[in-house]
């Protein structure tokens, strides 16, 4: 049986896109994933309750074919009809309100299932640092949260409801079978076991082929994602065919896992179906020399027979049901690896907030650092103290830390050794949230979710009044562009912000973090990949931003480190220069290349309140004096 899987399922070509997730027990898998279905028990005990009235139903309208036949054909009395009629349109209608109720209820509990466990997958997607999420193929993990939650519904819901009806039928049509004659009931019977040897033999294979065909689908997924993702690129090298045949082979791929599965369904089918014939032949033998000895109608065996196709097909309906267990169960190990990924950044037992207000001030003590599978260190002993309310421009050449440094101080990663301090915490005994509370955060990549512009810029602070969204985007020097849009503040912005150019939409970040007053702020490389104009243009908003708070910014743009107070120099993760600006020199006499004092801040400081403290004019602060200069840069 394995030879005749693996003769059909060939390597893919791109295999090594997505692992196997490592097998889990069925028993496992339902135990991990019930809670889920728990809060919906009244309504799944209902659904079951329906599932066993339909077959009890059409056990009484199979009868009634036997009176038919016996009190109506037989005898020719038209006159015995009627009420068996009445009693057929009875049923039917009562069959059509239970179907319908089962229908409805299934669908009310699985789609109510489907998103407590999507939810709950994206919520733990939601802990993992952005270095373990790019580990994942973005395509791959859109498979898992969608076509793999689907299977773990057929798994949980779905082969519940399926299995309690095909015991009812079991039940049901067997009684039925022994009660019109018991002997003819132990020769359609004695088939019953083959079902079982026949669909246990079956199930490993279609299990190992349910696994290929999910791993196959999310190498697929990631394919496609990558291709879309980097469509510029792809056109600019005239790579399009390329991309193609690489989604074809991806695509040849599923379809030899889907050849193997029909391959073994194939063989399958026509297995049950000759051991249903072998059965049926034994009974209708049976069956008519009942008839000539009296002991059955002719009636009686036409329902009989009818009795015993109702009672193989649950039989068969059994043994498929395993199989598609065992499918459905490929899918939830794919999701139950990924739930149990644990996130590299925890809170510490008893963490707290930062006490407020945060002043600002950063201290970087012989700190290392070093990525899970790298082979050395990204930071290797920096040791760094930033002062409430300075700026620190980070450079150095690819590969020296920046950006390595810049994730320790908003918990995107947590030190090897040594110690990250705000305000003289270890931000490891404060709870992340406190941090990124405190510390506002500027990417590269600019990219918005496809929101209002009016949504996009009150992502800093929820409760913000359109005012003082209005008042932040006005000092970010976006409020003309954003009030020109067709329906001004309350357009969508597009997939990623497409509506804006790259300068106006990192002047709607700026807004954003005007609005969310952070007093640390980390800004990743802010004027990369702008032209001169839209960059010179940028840079006024930039240093509004960062007045008043303690600013690292990561940068080799010039005119952004020439308004630092310091720069810093960073190669191959060691601190190699540490040095004042010019500016800063030029326009403070008597300033030497020492850092000011611990308690002497360059700027001054606003007090900064916290999301939930009591603040009658947060965003005064920060908004007050910017918006009567800036509202045209």
């Amino acid at each position: 049986m394995r030879r005749f899987l693996h003769r059909f399922l060939r390597p893919a070509e791109h295999a090594s896109l997505v692992e196997q997730a490592p097998p889990v027990a069925a028993l496992q898998i339902v135990r991990r994933f019930w809670p889920f279905a728990r809060p919906y028990r009244a309504a799944i005990a209902f659904g079951l309750v329906l599932l066993v009235l339909v077959p009890a139903v059409e056990v009484v309208e199979i009868w009634l074919f036997k009176l038919v036949v016996d009190d109506v054909l037989v005898p020719q009395d038209l006159g015995a009809l009627v009420p068996i009629a009445a009693a057929y349109l009875g049923l039917a209608l009562l069959t059509a309100v239970l179907s319908f109720s089962d229908d409805y209820v299934a669908t009310w509990v699985g789609e109510r299932f489907l998103i407590d466990v999507r939810a709950r997958i994206h919520a733990h997607l939601q802990t993992l640092s952005p270095s373990q999420l790019a580990r994942r193929p973005s395509g791959d993990l859109l498979s898992r949260i969608t076509s793999d939650v689907q299977a773990i519904e057929r798994l949980i819901l779905s082969a519940l409801g399926e299995g309690v009806s095909a015991i009812a039928r079991i039940l049901f049509f067997g009684v039925a079978l022994v009660v019109l004659s018991w002997k003819l009931a132990l020769v359609a019977l004695v088939v019953a076991p083959l079902f079982y040897l026949v669909s246990t033999r079956f199930a490993r294979l279609i299990r190992h082929a349910a696994r290929e065909k999910r791993r196959r689908s999310g190498s697929l997924a990631t394919v496609a994602e990558e291709s879309l993702a980097t469509t510029a690129v792809v056109q600019s090298l005239n790579r399009e065919d390329e991309e193609t045949r690489r989604f074809v082979g991806e695509a040849r791929a599923i379809m030899d896992a889907e050849l193997a599965a029909s391959r073994i369904q194939g063989t399958f089918g026509p297995l049950v179906g000759l051991i249903e014939l072998l059965g049926a032949m034994a009974v209708i033998a049976a069956g008519v020399w009942a008839l000539t000895t009296g002991d059955l109608t002719l009636g009686g065996l036409l329902v009989f027979l009818t009795y015993l196709s109702q009672l193989y097909r649950p039989l068969r309906s059994l043994g498929q049901l395993s199989n598609d267990v065992f499918a459905a169960a490929a899918g939830a190990e794919r999701v139950l690896e990924l739930l149990d990924e644990r996130p590299e950044i925890v809170d510490r037992p008893g963490a707290r907030p930062l006490p407020l207000p945060v002043r600002g001030r950063i201290d970087l003590d012989d700190v290392r650092l070093r990525h899970p599978g790298a082979d050395r260190d990204a930071l290797a002993g920096v040791s760094l103290t930033v002062h409430p309310g300075e700026t620190v421009a980070i450079t150095g050449p690819s590969g020296a830390g920046k950006s390595s440094l810049a994730s320790l101080l908003v918990r995107f990663a947590d030190p090897t050794s040594g110690t990250v301090r705000i305000d003289g915490h270890d931000v490891r005994d404060v709870t992340r949230a406190g941090v990124r509370d405190a510390v506002g955060l500027l990417l590269q990549d600019t990219v918005l979710p496809d929101v209002t512009a009016s949504d996009a810029i009150g992502q800093g602070r929820p409760d913000a009044t359109p005012d003082e969204i209005a008042a932040a985007a006005r000092a970010a020097g976006v409020h003309d562009v954003l009030a020109a849009l067709p329906d001004g503040y309350a357009t969508r912005l597009g997939r990623g912000g497409s509506r804006l150019s790259g300068g106006e939409r990192r002047r709607v970040v700026i807004a954003r973090a005007l609005l969310r007053d952070s007093p640390v702020l980390v800004l990743d490389e802010p004027t990369t990949g702008l032209d001169a104009a839209t960059r010179d243009a940028l840079l006024p908003p930039l240093r509004r931003l960062t007045e008043g708070r303690t600013t690292i910014v990561v940068t080799h743009d010039p005119e952004v480190m020439a308004w630092a107070d310091r720069v810093i120099v960073l190669r191959d993760g060691r601190l190699v220069e540490d040095r004042r600006t010019a500016e800063r020199v030029a326009g403070e006499p008597g300033a030497g290349a020492d850092a000011p004092a611990e308690d002497a801040p360059r700027r001054p400081v606003p007090r900064r309140v916290r999301s939930g403290e009591h603040a009658p004019d947060r965003a005064a602060p920060v908004l007050g004096a910017p918006v009567a200069t800036g509202g045209r840069s």
